[in-house]
């Protein structure tokens, strides 16, 4: 019997991270949840003069399968290296008390590219809403990050590497939930503010705003705050949301 076999996958070498599907721990909806609740990280461009790493601050949102989202400015140094080279890396990075190197982190790896498609800029200002004051700027733009690979390091002995497969959803056959999204967190807003504090309970109380729906979970905010939480099962149609809403909050009441 192989070593894998009888204890697992082995790795290689010490600092050597896992392939995602073979980590001993589930490397793909840690790094998912990262994706999804970090609103801001720092995003690492080449500099256009000398070709040298340069590292900067930017707020961030996703598209539907996940997509890193930025509202960037032509006047900033980042977006002048993007446009001449749009190989880049994203940080999320969640932090807490403590030793920071203790939490969890995901690097994305990719090519960013300037997008106008309407979703990108209501799901950017869902989750920004304070960036509708610039949004319109000409000279900011909103950029996606379509990733190549992610590298997660989930704290003590927890590194894997991702595939863009691994790091984003297929919306496959979800075509309808993605175009009712907007109506839906309109309502939950609008009418059921008490179930998104159950939902979001764990992550402290609110009040909680709904910024986005997925067929993999839903994304609150509070203030800074931000919580992700996933449905009990995937859905891919409105009324398979509409079901797993209730069934959570019904839960939720019930104290399960």
């Amino acid at each position: 019997m192989a070593a894998e076999d009888a204890i697992g996958p082995v790795r290689k070498g010490p600092a050597e991270p896992f392939p995602a599907a073979q980590a001993p721990f589930d490397a793909i909806g840690m790094a998912r949840g990262l994706l999804r609740s970090v609103p801001s990280g720092a995003l690492a461009t080449l500099a256009t003069d000398d070709g040298a790493p340069f590292a900067s601050l930017v707020t961030i949102a996703t598209d539907a399968d996940g997509t890193p989202l930025m509202l960037l400015s032509r006047l900033s140094a980042h977006t002048r290296n993007l446009e001449a080279h749009p190989r880049c890396s994203l940080l999320f990075s969640k932090g807490g008390k403590g030793d920071p190197l203790a939490h969890p982190r995901l690097t994305v790896t990719g090519r960013a590219e300037r997008t106008d498609d309407p979703r990108v800029r209501a799901r950017f200002l869902a989750r920004h809403p304070k960036a509708e004051l610039y949004a319109g700027f000409p000279d900011f733009g909103f950029f996606a990050l379509r990733p190549s690979a992610g590298h997660l390091n989930g704290g003590f002995a927890k590194a894997a590497t991702l595939t863009a497969t691994e790091l984003l959803l297929d919306l496959e056959g979800a075509e309808a939930l993605v175009a009712g999204e907007a109506g839906a967190v309109a309502h939950m807003n609008a009418d059921h503010a008490d179930a998104l504090g159950l939902y979001a309970a764990a992550a402290g109380e609110g009040p909680w705003r709904l910024t986005g729906l997925d067929p993999e979970g839903m994304d609150l905010v509070s203030g800074e705050r931000t919580a992700r939480v996933l449905y009990p099962e995937p859905v891919r149609d409105m009324g398979a949301l509409r079901k797993s809403l209730v069934a959570m909050a019904a839960a939720a009441r019930e104290g399960r």
